[in-house]
């Protein structure tokens, strides 16, 4: 394997000049895709998860299809929460579902801090053979939730479109919520530095959920924890190569200079905020995103025009990683996704 840190992805996510602006996409492998479908067969979403040649070949299949500048491990969010003692099964039609979900001090006190190296040996296998598979010189990125949304996961049992339970321990017991928080932010900061001590060569946070809060109470309830597992997840990699951490959320742009502030090298921005406003606010290194990706169920047509538009305005300013406000859904035609990473290197090739 070459030398990563010359590539194109970590060289824009330390804010230097690229040849191109790199491109990858959240849920850039998965249900809208043939080869995913024929991969998984029956097998059970958590099983699948849970088995490295199959999660690896998923990786690699969607790098390669695709020919986008880094691949992302085939995970998911939540399996971190078993080794905490939580039940977790993924059921259809409705998706990740915990059998027992916090919701009392005690159900607290019960969650385990346990070492993800020892709970999930099935990552470091995945990671092993994805990076043995990808091209030369494509960067494998790692991922975890952050600790808002893995404890609202974690409280509401479900998907959720109120966050009822989460909120209500927030507001009425926010000593319960932070003991929570405390246990969960540890946990992310093992399983981070698990995936760095294991080869990905950057790791994103996910807060999926944080979209749901006020920048007051992101301030006092979340901000915290979430600027500790960036400081910790910092001092990992080694001094020569730190390995890019990525800043995620959805659905509240003032959260945004927040965010910043809380951490990562590089903020990832929806399509719901105008990535240069955000990168000139926040005066972030590097900025990742930030294409609505119900436009690549549309005409190619549109999908230049919209992919163009963000090109035109950043301009070629280093530390662009061209990326979807969020994941790719299943009815996207994969024809469009390649022409979108097509059209993304082929309008900023500056060589």
């Amino acid at each position: 394997m070459t030398d990563l840190q010359g590539s194109t992805f970590l060289r824009a996510c330390r804010g230097e000049k690229t040849p191109h602006t790199p491109v990858w996409l959240y849920r850039q492998a998965g249900r809208y895709m043939p080869e995913y479908h024929a991969l998984k067969g029956n097998t059970s979403s958590l099983d699948f998860f849970k088995t490295p040649h199959m999660a690896a070949q998923a990786t690699c299949d969607a790098q390669r299809i695709l020919g986008v500048d880094a691949a992302i491990l085939f995970a998911d969010l939540l399996p971190i929460v078993e080794p905490m003692g939580l039940r977790l099964d993924y059921l259809p039609g409705v998706g990740p579902k915990i059998d027992n979900p916090v919701r009392t001090n005690e159900d607290i006190d019960a969650i385990m801090v346990q070492p993800a190296v020892e709970q999930m040996p099935y990552i470091e296998e995945a990671i092993t053979l994805i990076n043995r598979e990808l091209p030369d010189g494509i960067p494998l990125i790692g991922f975890t939730g952050a600790p808002f949304t893995l404890a609202s996961y974690a409280i509401e049992g479900q998907g959720s479109k109120n966050y009822v339970h989460a909120k209500r321990m927030m507001h009425s017991d926010s000593g319960a919520w932070h003991a929570l928080l405390e246990k969960i932010t540890d946990c992310v900061i093992d399983y981070g530095r698990y995936q760095i001590e294991s080869g990905v060569s950057a790791l994103q946070l996910f807060d999926s959920w944080v979209g749901t809060l006020s920048p007051a109470d992101y301030s006092e309830y979340v901000m915290p924890h979430t600027m500790r597992a960036f400081r910790e997840l910092s001092k990992t990699g080694g001094a020569g190569h730190p390995v890019p951490l990525i800043h995620f959320g959805t659905g509240n742009p003032a959260l945004l200079p927040l965010m910043a502030e809380a951490g990562g090298d590089v903020l990832g921005v929806d399509w719901r905020a105008d990535l240069m406003t955000v990168w000139d606010k926040t005066g972030a290194t590097a900025v990742q995103g930030n294409l609505d990706p119900i436009i690549l169920c549309s005409s190619v047509s549109a999908i230049e025009s919209a992919a163009g538009k963000i090109l035109s305005e950043v301009d070629g300013r280093p530390g662009h990683v061209f990326n979807l406000g969020h994941g790719i859904i299943p009815e996207t035609p994969v024809d469009n996704v390649r022409r979108l990473v097509s059209l993304v290197h082929e309008r900023t090739d500056r060589r």
